[in-house]
């Protein structure tokens, strides 16, 4: 794919544009560790003022994490500024005071990032600068390895900033470091941590009183200075902005930023083209209102994600596998009033999937107890999704409650990724803001969920049409449009995802009509999903670098010869997920539960999907096509076991629970009053 891909984009490829000279004078004020929970109106007056007049955002500040460590350390947070991508550091010190206008050991960084999978080039941000005829400015060791150029220098370096005169600077990159140095010396106390973020604020001050009028002001807490990561402030200031929230293309998210994106924001701000390696965009102001408080428990949530998101997968790996042990004996043993209420909870089941996302319609993260909350929050949607699968006239049908939960996970989950994916977002299964790399589109666990769903949605609506014609037209026609969501670069902008989708769900289809799926037509519709995903990866590359998503930066990468590297991360980080063993484990007892007992005849010498197959033909069809299209998106997606684990986990109880309802069909519609539970 990567070889058809440099291929097309070689013949069609644009035009380079020249370089313009710099306009305008940006400063950035870089202070490691700055959160807007740190931010107050006695304690930090200076960035209180500029809050109140700045755009905002929250800033995320994933860079290379350190071995064992998942922060980001000031040294890396101002080389990942400086090179626009993800860079690592030696350690987390603060950064060596230089002698002159250098970078002591610049060589020795330049090394190390040729080791790093993200192979940052350090020294873009001020070498674009430099070639566009501008001089760059360095106030303090932190900030001369964000703005020196490729070699390590810079026009003009001050210890602080009473010793520079600005003027005459394109480009000025400042820093107040007290909160990280005061961090990185000997740790801080709550008093301690005051202490420090009202000395950063004064040096901020100092640096604001000697901002020349007109100058664009960009502020961000680079790095963390906690044992744990957090989100950062980011504020910009000057002719481009106003008062509103920040957002950048990068994420997608009203509010909030990345730390490469201040990058592509400074030279974006001085007219200047933003190199091919720079993975950022730039910032935007909008109209929404911002408010302090409201990002720091942005910070909050994702805080309580962090310790929540653990032991709620532990939680759910548990409660699966002991589920799976009851309905195995229950089934083998055939309890019919057990088996009715294994139905049920198979139905909840299946719908906790989809209700981790609807559950970020509550703010559970701002009660006193985040974990009971969410767990309760999920657990309520769950039920409510299970009370409309048993609430209608299609409850007494083998794929009713199925179809019901189906149809809700893959219409949800489409109608969020047209609308933003504001639900992906802090989610227990999505997008996590302080280490994630992505913020839009489907995250590969709402891809399994959503997958999953349509399929099988898909194989409940043919049941209930019941005409082949009909039938066959409407699944093709929702399929389609299910998977042009998937990949479309404005929506949901799923690389891996499309290749694996079209293939589960072509073998859907193939079985739908009669047909075999023989080897031949798997590796034809192998290459049709192969080039989908290429033409729209193209389509995206040919938009303007700003408006590209990761899609066309893909496609850039493999123009520079970058893609192998990107692909061996992804690799590595698919067999590492082999490694988290509550996921493992719960992929391989629902693949047990589903050909082991589901699949197995019992002792009337009947299997349970034996009789459902029969009932509803469908069935069989969608269940193929959606264990094919988690299994392939095991092997070609980075995040590898999560995503059959949660197919299965919306699979299987659903299969179950229509197995049960074919086996134990509820009495007739005018024999009973009373709805069934």
């Amino acid at each position: 794919m990567a070889l058809l891909i440099a291929f097309l984009a070689g013949v069609f490829c644009l035009p380079g544009t020249a370089l313009a000279a710099p306009q305008g004078q940006v400063v950035i004020i870089g202070v490691p560790g700055l959160e807007w929970a740190d931010l107050s109106p006695s304690r930090t007056p200076h960035l209180w003022q500029l809050a109140g007049s700045a755009a905002k955002a929250s800033l995320s500040t994933r860079a290379v994490p350190l071995e064992g460590r998942g922060i980001t350390c000031p040294v890396a947070g101002w080389l990942t500024v400086s090179a626009g991508q993800r860079a690592a550091s030696p350690g987390c010190a603060p950064p060596v005071r230089p002698t002159g206008t250098a970078v002591p050991d610049w060589q020795a960084l330049v090394a190390l990032q040729r080791e790093s999978s993200f192979q940052a080039r350090i020294g873009a941000l001020g070498q674009a600068v430099k070639d566009a005829g501008g001089r760059v400015a360095a106030v303090g060791p932190g900030a001369l390895l964000a703005a020196s150029d490729i070699s390590g220098n810079v026009t003009t370096y001050a210890a602080t900033i009473a010793d520079l005169d600005p003027a005459g600077h394109q480009l000025v990159v400042t820093e107040a470091p007290e909160i990280s140095d005061a961090w990185l010396a000997a740790g801080m106390s709550d008093r301690g941590r005051d202490q420090a973020v009202a000395a950063a604020d004064a040096t901020v001050g100092a640096i604001l009183a000697k901002v020349p009028q007109g100058a664009t002001i960009l502020v961000g807490g680079i790095s963390d200075a906690r044992p744990g990561a957090h989100l950062h402030v980011a504020m910009a200031s000057g002719p481009a902005y106003g008062k509103g929230l920040l957002t950048a293309s990068s994420t997608r998210q009203v509010g909030l930023v990345t730390i490469t994106d201040l990058t592509a924001t400074a030279l974006t701000a001085l007219g200047l083209p933003v190199p091919d390696g720079v993975v950022g965009r730039a910032w935007t102001s909008t109209a929404q209102a911002a408010d302090p408080r409201a990002l720091a428990d942005d910070d909050l949530a994702s805080q309580v994600l962090r310790d929540v998101r653990e032991p709620f997968f532990f939680a759910l790996v548990v409660i699966q596998v002991l589920f799976y042990a009851v309905a195995a004996v229950i089934m083998r043993r055939q309890v019919v009033a057990a088996g009715r209420a294994m139905m049920i909870v198979g139905v909840v089941s299946g719908a906790v999937p989809v209700s981790t996302f609807l559950a970020q319609l509550v703010p559970w993260w701002s009660v006193a107890h985040p974990m009971p909350a969410l767990v309760g929050t999920i657990l309520g949607f769950a039920l409510l999704i299970a009370g409309v699968a048993f609430a209608g006239p299609w409850r007494r049908d083998v794929l009713g409650p199925l179809g019901v939960v189906a149809g809700v996970s893959s219409v949800a989950l489409l109608l969020d990724v047209m609308t933003g994916s504001h639900l992906q977002v802090n989610a227990v299964t999505g997008y996590e803001p302080v280490t994630g790399g992505r913020f839009y589109g489907f995250g590969n666990m709402a891809f399994a969920v959503y997958s999953t769903g349509t399929i099988l949605f898909l194989a409940a609506a043919a049941h209930f049409i019941r005409r082949r014609g009909p039938a066959f037209v409407f699944c093709v026609l929702y399929g389609l449009l299910a998977i042009a969501a998937d990949g479309w670069p404005s929506w949901g902008a799923d690389f891996g995802g499309v290749p694996s989708f079209v293939l589960g769900f072509a073998v859907f289809l193939l079985l739908l009509a009669g047909l075999r799926v023989s080897v031949a037509r798997l590796a034809l519709i192998a290459v049709g999903g192969a080039a989908l995903i290429t033409a729209i990866a193209l389509a995206d590359w040919s938009r303007p670098a700003e408006q590209r998503t990761h899609l066309g930066a893909f496609v850039q990468q493999v123009i520079d010869g970058e893609a192998g590297g990107v692909l061996a991360r992804k690799l590595g980080a698919m067999l590492g997920t082999l490694g988290n063993w509550p996921l493992t484990l719960l992929s391989l007892v629902a693949v047990a539960f589903l050909f082991l007992v589901l699949a197995r005849p019992r002792e009337m010498k009947v299997a349970a999907l034996s009789v459902a197959y029969e009932q509803a033909p469908e069935l069989r069809a969608g269940l193929i096509g959606a264990l094919t299209a988690a299994f392939v998106g095991f092997l070609i997606n980075d995040s590898g076991i999560a995503i059959p684990a949660m197919a299965l986990t919306v699979a299987v109880p659903l299969t179950l629970a229509a197995a049960v309802r074919a086996e134990t069909p509820p009495p007739p519609a005018a024999a009973t009053e009373r709805p069934e539970t």
